[in-house]
């Protein structure tokens, strides 16, 4: 099938605007965003119930405070309704997600419209990388209500959820991602992302030798930047396809010293 053949394809299955979707509906927008841009959306499926669980794992030991937390590449949002579902008054939450039909979906969500009127929500329509050029730029506009696209602020979050396909883009991108993220985290916030099993061989025999060294490279990065700031992994069989969820956590103030964990806060894990 040409190229010109999945973007009409995909143009079929994109379900027309009404309210509520299913998740028959999210399974459809999804697989035909993925036909149409691959390389962005990296995956067929959003992920399983299982593999959100992993993701939201700092939520579940979070302090005993309000937190800020920051999602990137929310897709058709099943992360994201967890987290708004999981969220306390005072709590605040910032999706972003750079695909517009994604984001046209995420804006008339049912469930983060009915989350708790305490629990700030924001929607940025655009890549990570484009924030803190925002900020300088808009300032903040936080939003009460229905989340829109908007300026934002530069602040700190105490958990970062990524869904990202990492190996979908070259080792220059992941490290700046990386480093973003770095920036963007508070001392002591932590960091959850996943990457499918066996992708390095797939990768290989399907679109060659030299995107298959590209693939390792990323994958060589990660490795690097999870030992330096891992805290564990866990594999996730029951997805499609099966992937693997790490945490890991900020351990540096922005002055170079070690970060402080508040005194209540129960330290997140994988088991």
């Amino acid at each position: 099938m040409t190229n010109e053949q999945l973007r009409h394809l995909a143009d079929y299955l994109v379900p027309q605007r009404s309210s509520p979707y299913g998740d028959g509906r999210d399974h459809l927008l999804f697989l035909a965003e993925a036909l149409r841009t691959f390389r962005d959306t990296g995956a067929l499926a959003p992920s399983g119930a299982d593999l959100v669980n992993a993701l939201v794992v700092p939520v579940t030991s979070r302090p005993n405070r309000p937190i800020s937390v920051l999602e990137v590449g929310a897709g058709t949002g099943v992360v994201t309704r967890r987290l708004a579902r999981m969220l306390r008054p005072g709590d605040r939450l910032h999706v972003v997600e750079a695909n517009p039909r994604f984001a046209e979906r995420l804006r008339d969500d049912p469930v983060l419209a009915a989350r708790h009127p305490g629990v700030g929500l924001r929607l940025s329509a655009c890549r990570v990388e484009q924030l803190p050029e925002q900020s300088r730029r808009s300032g903040e506009a936080e939003q009460s209500g229905r989340p829109e696209q908007s300026g934002e602020s530069w602040e700190r979050y105490d958990v970062i959820v990524s869904g990202l396909p990492f190996t979908n883009f070259t080792p220059e991108q992941v490290r700046d991602i990386l480093d973003l993220y770095l920036r963007l985290l508070a001392p002591g916030g932590e960091l959850t992302y996943f990457g499918y099993l066996g992708t390095t061989t797939a990768r290989t025999l399907v679109s060659g030798p030299r995107r298959g060294a590209r693939h390792r490279a990323v994958v060589r990065l990660l490795r690097q930047f999870e030992a330096a700031y891992g805290l564990g992994e866990r594999t996730v069989w029951r997805n499609l396809p099966p992937a693997r969820a790490y945490l890991l956590r900020s351990h540096q103030r922005p002055d170079g010293l070690p970060g402080r964990t508040d005194d209540n806060r129960q330290i997140s894990t994988f088991r």
